[in-house]
This record gives C-alpha cells, structure tokens and sequence, in this order.
C-alpha cells in the first residue's frame, strides 16, 4: 500500500483517536479542579518523545542481546559452532531470552514515561495536590500508547494487510492503551499516596511504584506471548479488572488531606 495522505490519516485517527477517548474520561474524573490545558497537550506530547527513545534504546538492547551470544559463543571450529546454536536456539534457552528482553523493554517504557511526566509536569508548581499525580502520568502514558499505535497501525498498512490494521487497532485499544494507562497509573498513585510524606518516603514510594508498573507490564506481555494469543481476551480481562481496581483508588486519592 502507497502511503498516500489518506494512508497516514486513517493511522493516525485509528492511533490517537482512542488514547484521546481514554484521556477524556480521566480528565473528566479530575473536573473539580482541572489542569492547565496546555500542560495536558505539553504531557501528552511528552509520551510521544518517550516511544521513540523507547524505540531506539529497545533496539539496542536487543541487538546487544544477540551480539553478546555471538561474541561469547562463536570460535572457530565446526563444533564451536554447533554448540552456539545449540545453547542459543534450544527452545527453553529461547524462552529465557526473550523473557529477559520482554523485562527490560518494559522497564525502559515504564521508566521513559516518568521521565517524561517529570519533565513536563511533575516538578512544575501546577502540581499541587496528590491526584494530579496520577492525571500527569496517565496522560503521558496515553501520548506514548497513543504514538505505539500509529507506528502499528502504519505497519500493518506497510504489509497491505487492511484487516491486520483493524484487528490491531482493536487489540490494542482493548489491551495496550489500557495496559499503559494501568502502569502508569500504579506509578502516579504511589506518587500520590506519599505526596505529603517526607523527600525519602517519597523516594521509596516512587520506587516501589515504578517496580509494580514494570512487574505488570512484564506479565501482561509474557502471557500473551506465552498464550499464543488463545486466552487473549482472559489476558485483557485481567488488565480492565486491574483498572476497575485503579478507577476505585483514583477516587481515594482525591480524598487525601494534608
């Protein structure tokens, strides 16, 4: 398929229009005292900048996954060789593999998408008070799946596969954009949670937060890849439950008093 202007339209309305209906909810259940709007776009655009550094430093990680194996496993020799295979394409020594790059890539996106929070808006004035938190690190959250989508969607387009574009746009509005919402949520409401305690405290807090979001990021995508796509809708089943739990803690956090 050419990427004529209708082309690049239709994935970018396909991408960003569910993570702005997403974002629309969220904002609605902060109505009382609203952020600046400009803050909203600048955060939103923040998650943007995050997927392409993820982009980059996910593609070294992988690269210098495979070429540690070469370096430390191929010599001369035929049975050097054979053996190279043997330990790095054994199914089981596969798996492991790629379960420890799954980890680090989502340790890179959760991390990444602070970063952008922080940048853009939690080290501002504008957040004063314990939810805003949560609303700043969801709203990065929904630019970085928002722009996740329309690399996808743009993808599937490059393959000339129309149906593989919808499908994905689904799934992934079903499943990723909620999934980022979600870890990025478990690292704003722990950021709430210790808004009035002291600088250590919230040192910690942060930390355990941000090891929550990578910890779930990490299993969402090891069962879906381990499930082979079967139980898919039992996966994301998990992952809406998960954000009934966060909808009901976001209500809390906007009752929390100095």
């Amino acid at each position: 398929m050419n990427f004529d202007f209708q082309t690049i339209l239709i994935a970018l309305v396909g991408g960003i229009l569910p993570a702005l209906f997403w974002l629309w909810f969220w904002l609605k259940e902060d109505k009382k005292r609203p952020e600046p709007r400009g803050l909203i776009i600048l955060t939103f655009l923040g998650g943007f900048v995050a997927v392409l550094l993820a982009l980059f430093i996910e593609n070294a990680i992988d690269t210098s996954a495979y070429m540690s194996n070469i370096i430390a496993n191929l010599g001369f020799g035929i049975e050097k060789i054979m053996k190279f295979f043997k330990e790095n394409y054994s199914l089981n020594h596969l798996l492991l593999k790629s379960s420890v790059i799954i980890v680090l890539w989502s340790t890179t996106e959760e991390i990444l998408k602070y970063l952008a929070s922080y940048i853009t808006a939690l080290r501002r004035k504008e957040m004063d008070e314990p939810v805003d938190a949560m609303i700043y690190l969801i709203t990065t959250a929904l630019g970085f799946a928002a722009l996740e989508n329309v690399l996808f969607l743009v993808s599937s387009f490059y393959e000339n596969n129309i149906f593989q574009a919808l499908m994905d746009g689904n799934m992934r509005f079903m499943g990723a954009t909620v999934l980022h919402t979600l870890t990025s949520g478990v690292v704003g409401l722990f950021i709430a949670l210790s808004f009035y305690k002291s600088v250590l405290t919230k040192k910690i807090y942060l930390l355990i937060g941000l090891i929550l979001s990578v910890a779930l990021h990490s299993i969402f995508n090891l069962l879906i890849i381990n499930s082979g796509g079967e139980n898919i809708f039992l996966v994301f089943g998990l992952v809406w439950f998960a954000i009934m739990v966060l909808i009901l803690l976001f209500e809390k956090v906007k009752r929390i008093k100095k």
